[in-house]
């Protein structure tokens, strides 16, 4: 047996690969245990993530032979809310590249992540009530954080899947690639952030998940952890020297 996810460590980002391609990834419980276990290690070597599903596509949603059987006790244990909420609090960004169908529970793991790559065939909604449930996972309300309350009633309520277009015009997707170019791009972004301080960029997400009424001290606070730093130090010096050599170049 194939196991549910399939985890490729680099330097300085890991690649965790959703891998049930003969039930369109669908989320089951031990996908969920693997990507807890593959959490632990991100919470204890903080690094870029990248999501991603096999098969064409990310994840069709939560595996229905076993949701139909949960029960109360089910869901008030949150056992995907658990999960998505885990990886949304990670200390590093993390990418999720959406290929093919991304809905119920894989929506709202793809919610969950802080940047979203799409390709030409996304599909990406949430039809819980269709099923007689709700998407109790982070839907409700994160999606109204990131396209704003309407579109995401019309998710939400009315059963709209939206098209890569849609997605990446309200910026949920915030690009569109060829199928053979996806993890390219997740990779091309993870360049980006491996290229910041890694402790600025981990900061940087705290602060910003942070309530409202946490700043502005939360922000002085972490701003006084980075001036301390010698990696603060030396990107200064770097870049006073860089600019110093293109002054004297000119001259």
């Amino acid at each position: 047996m194939n196991a549910p996810l399939v985890v490729e460590e680099y330097g300085d980002r890991i690649v965790l690969r959703l891998n049930r391609p003969e039930v369109r990834n669908a989320i089951d419980l031990a996908t969920v245990e693997a990507l807890h276990d593959a959490c632990s290690g991100l919470e204890q070597k903080p690094r870029v993530a990248i999501i991603i599903g096999s098969g064409g596509t990310f994840a069709a949603g939560a595996d229905i032979v076993q949701l139909r059987e949960r029960r109360r006790a089910d869901a008030l244990a949150g056992i995907n809310s658990g999960i998505f909420d885990r990886i949304h609090k990670l200390p590093m960004p993390v990418i999720a590249l959406i290929d093919g169908y991304a809905l119920g529970g894989g929506a709202e793991l793809a919610y969950a992540c802080d940047f979203r790559i799409g390709t030409p065939s996304t599909k990406i909604g949430n039809p819980e009530p269709g099923l007689g449930i709700l998407a109790a996972a982070g839907a409700s309300w994160r999606l109204r954080e990131l396209v704003g309350e309407p579109l995401a009633k019309e998710v939400l309520l009315a059963g709209k899947v939206l098209s890569a277009d849609e997605a990446h015009q309200v910026r949920l997707l915030n690009d569109v690639v060829e199928p053979d170019q996806l993890e390219i791009a997740g990779h091309q972004l993870a360049d980006k952030i491996a290229a910041q301080a890694p402790l600025a960029v981990r900061l940087t997400k705290s602060v910003f998940h942070s309530p409202r009424e946490a700043h502005p001290l939360i922000d002085d606070v972490a701003q006084a952890v980075l001036f301390e730093t010698q990696d603060k130090y030396d990107r200064m010096t770097s870049f006073l020297d860089r600019r110093r050599d293109k002054t004297q170049e000119k001259r």
